[in-house]
């Protein structure tokens, strides 16, 4: 983001028992997740130099953010992918299955494909990369308090290809045992990623990702890796023109 909100990635959120409502005076309140106070206290002037906005709490970890929920009440929640305890995509998916009713924004340094495809299907209602402009940042901050969707222009035209051929819905399809982070495991295995790689790419932990490969094995009756990348390259998954 513009005026000097620089990098870095963001944590989980979680809405109280409440029933969401907007703000009685049409201030929008925001809870910022990220873990770089700098960028933190960016954001927040930025954000807070439309009267509109209020930033009504912040958080630095995944722990934190359930109890900022229920003690600030925010009507968006701002969130970072990479952070120090927990994705903020799974902080967003856990988010959209405990009250959807409560938008998420993502803010992130991330802007590779396989990152925006996971924030969609996470729940996100909008995602933006760090380096947006502040009248963005606020545009999309209304937009998804408001009940709808916004993505940075950079994103927007990727967005259709994505979701009309997304190896992650055609893994849900051809592999419906498998979680959605297990198919988004399997399509970069059958890429040719090693576990370092894939916890990289999707901010897990490496021990995660093996627990995953494990469970995917077992529900694809496989022994080995080069079966599973058989398997799903088979079905049209992975990337069968090279290496990563």
């Amino acid at each position: 983001m513009d005026d000097s909100l620089s990098h870095h990635e963001s944590h989980e959120a979680y809405q109280s028992d409440e029933p969401h409502e907007e703000a009685t005076d049409g201030v929008v309140r925001v809870l910022l997740v990220d873990d770089h106070p700098l960028f933190r206290a960016g954001l927040r002037a930025a954000l807070e130099s439309d009267p509109g906005v209020v930033v009504v709490g912040e958080a630095e970890t995944a722990g934190e953010v359930p109890e900022a929920v229920k003690a600030n009440g925010p009507d968006v929640v701002v969130m970072d992918i990479s952070l120090p305890d927990a994705s903020g995509l799974e902080a967003t998916r856990r988010l959209a299955e405990l009250t959807p009713q409560l938008p998420v924004l993502m803010l992130t340094m991330a802007a590779d494909d396989g990152s925006l495809l996971a924030a969609l299907q996470a729940g996100a209602r909008g995602y933006l990369v760090k380096g947006a402009g502040r009248e963005e940042v606020l545009h999309a901050v209304r937009t998804v308090a408001a009940g709808g969707a916004v993505f940075g222009a950079d994103i927007a035209a990727r967005i259709t290809t994505l979701l009309s051929g997304s190896r992650m819905r055609d893994a849900g399809q051809l592999f419906p045992t498998l979680t959605a982070r297990e198919a988004e495991v399997l399509d970069l295995v059958a890429r040719g990623y090693d576990n370092h790689r894939i916890a990289r790419e999707l901010f897990l932990a490496e021990k995660t990702v093996r627990n995953h490969v494990t469970h995917i094995f077992e529900k694809l009756d496989v022994a080995t890796r080069a079966e599973a990348v058989a398997r799903a390259r088979d079905m049209g998954l992975g990337d069968t023109g090279g290496g990563p």
